[in-house]
């Protein structure tokens, strides 16, 4: 108990706010995500391949403009307003989902959304090591991502409430999700400021250039490498929800499977990262990519509603496992005038895998079946495990 309480006192407010502007944004978006590709398919039409193009689109979109905002916050020596903008943004975009008549109509609200969260998502994550000491890094992020994730299965959750009281209107859900992403940005606004240290740490070079991106180590280029690898295989979580629904989860319930995925990840994240900072990030970081290979393994062979509950419990396991973690290795792995540059590329590698992923998960199920979808996952997590073992003396 003793132990939890300082890591309650020595995490700063900066980063407590954050993670609450993460929940509430989170609440907003996944309360639409969450529905999303059953709105695609039974209302507009659309079939999966089409799912799989849109997802990927939007996600690479904001993966590309991750790198440019994080290097233009090292540049200016401020990162608040981006993330304002860029919070700001997805927010401001969501009443087209509600409006949309066709495919085209969501992608344009999709990739309107996925570029405000490529302005905000580096600033943010170099917010918050700016914020922190290297030796509570781990819980730091660990607890943002809890927060987020409490908002990620709330959001489901406030779905799946709204659409069986409004047996099933999709666009109810969206127009009511305009509300926490609001409250999201005034939170942002009102309580958060840059640690004074950054205010006055400008990097007036340019951060893109060669000579700076080789100063952010190898250490930090193979994890780099390690994500582009394991994001291959990592596709959109339309298809997990796709997937559900075909093995007999009904339409109303399947906002509760990202409940039960989030409840894991959310109650893992905090206390993982508290372990890590005392016993080292680099095995725990291993075993949630093994785990996220075995529920991918899981969904290509599952045959029973009770099992895919079960996958998707462990599947939020792995989160908690591995997506703080990861952030907390980079951290402490880079300059500090170049966190912004340095999240922004992790983001870029993430996002340059996901069409591709998306494209072939969606193209996979269309030609061999969903099984193959989750197996090649599967297998593009054990070979990211190979790369990143192979290089564990240097962790």
């Amino acid at each position: 108990m003793q132990l939890q309480n300082k890591f309650f006192q020595t995490i700063p407010r900066t980063v407590w706010v954050l993670g609450f502007v993460s929940l509430l944004t989170d609440i907003s978006s996944e309360m639409i995500h969450s529905v999303l590709p059953l709105f695609l398919v039974s209302v507009l039409g659309a079939n999966v391949l089409t799912v799989g193009i849109i997802e990927g689109i939007a996600e690479a979109t904001a993966s590309v403009l991750k790198i440019f905002s994080g290097a233009l916050s090292d540049y200016l020596g401020h990162r608040k307003g981006l993330a304002v903008f860029g919070y700001g943004l997805s927010t401001f975009v969501k009443p087209l989902f509600a409006v949309a008549t066709s495919p085209t109509g969501v992608l344009i609200a999709r990739f309107g959304d996925r570029i405000g969260k490529g302005i905000r998502v580096a600033p943010r994550d170099a917010l918050v090591a700016d914020s922190t000491n290297p030796d509570v890094r781990g819980a730091a992020y660990g607890l943002r991502q809890s927060l987020d994730t409490i908002g990620a299965f709330l959001g489901p959750l406030a779905a799946f409430a709204l659409m069986t009281a409004s047996k099933n209107n999709f666009r109810l859900v969206f127009w009511l999700a305009l509300i926490p992403g609001f409250l999201a940005v005034a939170l942002l606004i009102a309580g958060v400021r840059e640690p004074r240290a950054k205010q006055t740490q400008v990097n007036r070079s340019n951060p893109l250039q060669w000579q700076a991106l080789r100063s952010l180590g190898q250490k930090y280029w193979v994890l780099v490498a390690v994500a582009l690898l394991f994001n291959l295989g990592n596709s959109s979580d339309a298809f997990l929800l796709l997937r559900a629904g075909q093995i007999g989860i009904s339409a109303s319930l399947i906002p509760l499977t990202l409940v039960v995925m989030n409840i894991a990840y959310s109650f893992s994240a905090y206390p993982i990262g508290i372990l890590s900072d005392r016993l080292g990030r680099f095995g725990l970081l291993v075993g949630g990519l093994l785990l996220y290979a075995l529920v991918y393994l899981g969904f290509a062979f599952v045959q029973a509603p009770w099992q895919a509950w079960g996958l998707f419990a462990l599947y939020g396991l792995h989160l908690g496992m591995s997506q703080g973690l990861l952030l907390a290795l980079v951290a402490n792995s880079i300059p500090a005038n170049l966190r912004g540059t340095a999240f922004g590329f992790l983001n870029l590698a993430v996002g340059l895998a996901l069409l591709p992923a998306s494209l072939l998960a969606g193209g996979l199920w269309q030609t061999l079946g969903a099984e193959a979808t989750f197996i090649a996952g599967s297998l593009f997590a054990l070979a990211s495990v190979l790369l990143l073992v192979s290089q564990r003396n240097k962790y």
